[in-house]
């Protein structure tokens, strides 16, 4: 059986660490994987890059300027198509084809007359919206029916003089619609429930939810505490992000709750961040390659808070939790599906007080008191072995 994923990246990101993971895994089983991803330089056996670095920045600048975000990359995608009909996959599994580096009119000309069956995996909401990502915190519901006067026009994919929004989402609708054997798959509960209310509703839509390296994310022993210059006196409030910008929600959320604190209690953020981050209570670390590294980080924490309004799943506080930490985070998106009833608390969107509350509900526990069943509930939902089995089963299921 040969697999061929596309995606944005590979082996870096969450997304790109999947890619790499499945393909691993199809290998040990005696199949072929295969990654094409459009971003970086990665030279492992059975991966291409598409197009290359001035595409990609071309793409971006034509894209922005236009409103149409997938239709450049020409030579890219024909390029690509011809790798596909070298490798002759099974089965394609699209991840993330946004992040200009797909021609998209010519990818799915391609794939509703080749046959291959194709997965589509759900990682945020482009698929099916006019254009964007997330829609949860402006409350906007356009995509149920067909999207316009986009409220996110200039965001990311940012437009910078046009909505071109009812069209995207038309010829979305379009595309999709014209893969004859094509399964939904989403990273959650929560993104598969929104997908049945869009115009995908059609298709037999999953869910199979991110998953953990357990061998990697467990309760360390190790205290890294005075390597990274962390008080051992202090009560530790981690949380961890691609990038702390400022203006996002996540950044300011955090500043408002550093204000708050306890004398006792230190915020560690893990991230490429702004300068502009200081503040007497927060701790910076940067950006953290390694995953030993991030798993001792998260064991020597009290607390893992995730302070976004919109994830599909949320991978890095399933990582905290497996690793032994009770999370706090915002009742909304799927959030609350990963934290669970036992594993730590959810409150309403941007209630920097409640938040404040369920650390002292967090502190006046004894130590290890959330470890097991955090432990437990990683174990049960989010295991690689057991959710990347239940992939492999369908990539069985539908290949030709």
């Amino acid at each position: 059986m040969r697999i061929l994923q596309i995606n944005t990246v590979y082996k870096i990101k969450s997304t790109g660490r999947t890619c790499f993971e499945v393909k691993e895994a199809l290998a040990a089983l005696g199949h072929e994987g295969f990654v094409a991803y459009g971003k970086g330089q990665h030279y492992d056996a059975n991966t291409y890059r598409i197009g290359c670095d001035f595409d990609y920045y071309s793409h971006n600048v034509l894209s922005r300027l236009s409103g149409y975000q997938g239709y450049y990359s020409k030579s890219a995608t024909k390029a690509l198509i011809e790798y596909i009909e070298e490798i002759k996959p099974n089965v394609i599994h699209l991840r993330n084809l946004h992040a200009n580096y797909l021609n998209l009119p010519i990818l799915f000309n391609f794939l509703s007359r080749s046959k291959i069956p194709v997965i589509l995996n759900l990682h945020d909401c482009w698929s099916f919206t006019g254009k964007c990502t997330y829609y949860s915190e402006i409350g906007c519901n356009k995509w149920t029916t067909g999207c316009f006067q986009c409220p996110k026009v200039h965001e990311y994919p940012q437009s910078l003089y046009f909505d071109r929004t009812s069209q995207l989402y038309k010829d979305k609708k379009k595309w999709f619609s014209s893969i004859q054997d094509l399964i939904v798959i989403g990273v959650s509960k929560w993104i598969s429930d929104q997908a049945k209310l869009s115009f995908l509703k059609e298709r037999e839509i999953l869910y199979i939810h991110n998953w953990i390296n357990r061998e990697v994310f467990f309760p360390r022993k190790e205290n890294v505490r005075n390597l990274y210059g962390i008080a051992n006196n202090k009560f530790v409030i981690v949380g961890v992000s691609a990038s702390w910008t400022k203006g996002t929600t996540r950044y300011e959320d955090f500043i408002r709750l550093a204000e708050i604190l306890d004398a006792d209690m230190q915020i560690v953020l893990i991230g490429r961040a702004d300068k502009s981050l200081i503040n007497k209570n927060i701790k910076h670390i940067d950006y953290v390659n390694s995953t030993e590294e991030l798993a001792r980080l998260y064991s020597c924490a009290n607390v893992f808070v995730h302070l976004s309004t919109e994830d599909t799943f949320g991978k890095v506080i399933a990582e905290a939790m497996s690793c032994g930490i009770p999370a706090i985070g915002y009742k909304s998106t799927a959030i609350p599906e990963v934290i669970g009833n036992e594993c730590g608390f959810v409150v309403e969107p941007r209630n920097i007080d409640a938040i404040y509350h369920c650390l002292q509900k967090v502190k006046g526990h004894e130590s290890g008191f959330f470890t097991e069943k955090c432990v437990n509930q990683t174990e049960r939902l989010f295991d690689y072995k057991k959710n990347v089995r239940k992939l492999l089963e369908i990539y069985e299921h539908i290949a030709k």
